[in-house]
């Protein structure tokens, strides 16, 4: 293990990946957004953001572990009509810059939000992004109104053998800077998109094979309290989504979710797997959205 990076490691069993010698970013694979996004100056790098719409109310769309805020794409467009919506690229990802000392990732968000002069908004967070979600509400409950945790994990709760070891095999690759293998292994694995979906599988393989820094990025980002027997300090509506599909790891933090926090709901959507939105946007949209405009699925 000693060309990883422990904390890379540790976000990497939460859907991030392990880190190697790190690749250069390329041009990255071209993104649905409704004009030009913006740099924001965060304490040692800079977070690349996008935002669209006019409405009231903001949500703030946090992605996976495994790729960039493109993953967004398709369900952008229904959001931007509805919502002022903004999304970004954690640090290392996409086009915001790799780490290059330790930080907090929950005030990456509060310097974006700040930026942007958003005082509240609505989390949707996917899978390290929800982990991400669900801490950021516990130090700032002041500033968040709903959540949306899509096969989302979170810190205190372990993992399975079967978890840990199907994600090293994976990634294996990265260990003789096999980039291209390493890539086709997360793209092609049966559990981030269900059996099926050709197309969200072809854009995830473009989408990582444009930016392998997604999966290659240095991470230093510091561990934050346990937020497992805390989930009951958490007071907004909050909608909880996973695929059928999805590993059994992330089925077990869902009903673990579910149980500490108040009043929430869980909803296992067929014919999906973890990256949900790039297999069943249209449907993935309209029960968010619902949500959020309703309180209710």
């Amino acid at each position: 293990m000693s060309n990883f990076n422990i904390k890379t490691v540790i976000f990497f069993f939460a859907w991030s990946v392990v880190c190697v010698t790190p690749i250069r970013p390329q041009q990255p694979a071209k993104s649905q957004s409704s004009g030009a996004g913006s740099f924001v100056e965060v304490q040692g790098g800079k977070l690349y953001c996008e935002e669209c719409g006019s409405g009231a109310r903001t949500v703030l769309l946090i992605h996976d572990g495994i790729a960039h805020a493109a993953v967004w794409d398709d369900v952008w467009p229904a959001f931007c009509k509805k919502f002022h919506t903004v999304r970004y690229d954690r640090r290392g990802y996409g086009r915001s810059t790799e780490t290059t000392s330790p930080y907090w990732e929950t005030e990456d968000i509060t310097a974006l939000l700040r930026h942007l002069r958003v005082a509240r908004t609505i989390l949707v967070g996917s899978s390290h992004g929800g982990e991400l979600s669900i801490d950021f509400t516990l130090q700032h409950p002041e500033m968040v109104d709903q959540l949306v945790l899509v096969g989302a994990v979170v810190s205190g709760m372990p993992y399975s053998d079967h978890f840990l070891n199907r994600g090293m095999q994976n990634s294996k690759p990265f260990e003789k800077n096999d980039v291209t293998a390493g890539v086709t292994n997360w793209a092609k694995d049966k559990y981030l998109l269900a059996p099926g979906h050709d197309k969200a599988q072809k854009r995830l393989l473009e989408l990582l094979t444009a930016n392998p820094q997604d999966l290659t990025h240095q991470d230093l980002a510091r561990p934050t309290q346990p937020a497992l027997p805390r989930l009951k300090e958490i007071r907004v509506p909050t909608l909880i989504l996973t695929g059928d599909a999805d590993i059994p790891d992330v089925h077990a933090h869902a009903g673990a979710i579910e149980a500490g926090i108040p009043g929430s709901r869980r909803v296992v959507l067929s014919d999906a797997g973890h990256l949900m939105y790039m297999e069943i946007p249209e449907e993935f949209s309209r029960l968010v959205i619902g949500f959020i405009e309703t309180g209710s699925v």
